[in-house]
């Protein structure tokens, strides 16, 4: 219970159980591919993505997020041996090294199966798993979490039109990939949500899905935000990626004002001090929390 008596609900991966409701929890991006819009290139090693994640967790990361595959506009598909020759060995070092959950950022059953076997504990789907079903199984199965992510590539051929309602059709996408879960034998402390910004939406529609973001909380689930230097920031601002700093703040002190528990960002040591002053403000918390293991 909480100090009000409230029961504290939590986000559950593995090993580890998170508090929810106390902060907002910092998830540092590494990518380890060549093509990423922002990062590609950067940590294709071991040894540079270790560092990065060093560096991340020092500065304020509570999670890291490990992907192996570009989700860029245009990218080239990657095989499932080369995804797994990427993300397995950095899973692998980064777990065996540090105390922090680790998510695995893909849409392949059998590279999320190794790695939560190299030491990941949670499953990022953008599929929301949907594409494939199998996903969900394995979560369950290995008690792990999962991100469902709305991906509108999944249903929507221009990425440019704008729909009627965004926020309806997001919701109903999850609560599809919901049913999808449920069915699985996925609990409801395992799940964390994400509207998906930037995947075949345009501006205007993310600018909407942050505004109403609160809207999610329908479905009693945390909720995930990955705003970190996207398109929509450089339309707003006409800003190259490397400029989108300040844009990436202000989505994610505005995404904490309606609901997130959960921010997904590359600008790690820069975004701790807009959470920290978004949490003091919309929580009254003033100082983090671990992230306990069980």
């Amino acid at each position: 219970m909480d100090a009000a008596g409230e029961k504290t609900r939590w986000f559950h991966c593995g090993r580890y159980r998170l508090p929810l409701g106390e902060k907002t929890y910092l998830m540092g991006i590494i990518n380890v591919t060549p093509d990423s819009f922002s990062d590609g290139g950067c940590y294709l090693t071991s040894d540079s993505a270790l560092r990065q994640a060093e560096a991340l967790l020092q500065a304020g990361a509570d999670l890291l997020d490990i992907g192996g595959e570009s989700s860029r506009p245009g990218s080239s598909p990657v095989d499932e041996q080369e995804e797994l020759r990427r993300v397995i060995p950095i899973i692998k070092s980064i777990t065996g090294r540090f105390a922090c959950p680790v998510s695995v950022d893909t849409v392949k059953p059998a590279v999320a199966r190794s790695a939560i076997e190299a030491g990941a504990c949670i499953i990022n789907d953008i599929n929301g798993l949907q594409a494939e079903p199998k996903m969900a199984q394995l979560a369950a199965a290995a008690d792990a979490g999962v991100v469902i992510m709305h991906n509108a590539r999944l249903y929507r051929r221009d990425e440019s039109a704008e729909q009627a309602d965004i926020i309806t059709t997001t919701r109903d996408f999850l609560a599809n990939s919901l049913d999808v879960a449920w069915q699985a034998g996925l609990r409801a402390e395992q799940l964390a949500l994400d509207p998906g910004i930037g995947f075949a939406v345009n501006t205007a529609e993310s600018l909407s899905l942050i505004r109403h973001l609160s809207a999610l909380s329908v479905f009693g689930l945390p909720i995930l935000i990955g705003p970190s230097r996207k398109r929509f920031i450089g339309d707003i601002l006409h800003v190259p990626v490397s400029e989108r700093l300040m844009g990436t703040a202000a989505a994610v002190a505005v995404s904490i004002a309606h609901g997130a528990d959960f921010v997904r960002v590359h600008d790690v040591a820069q975004m701790a001090a807009i959470v920290k002053m978004s949490d003091a403000i919309c929580r009254g918390s003033q100082e983090g929390s671990s992230c306990p293991k069980i």
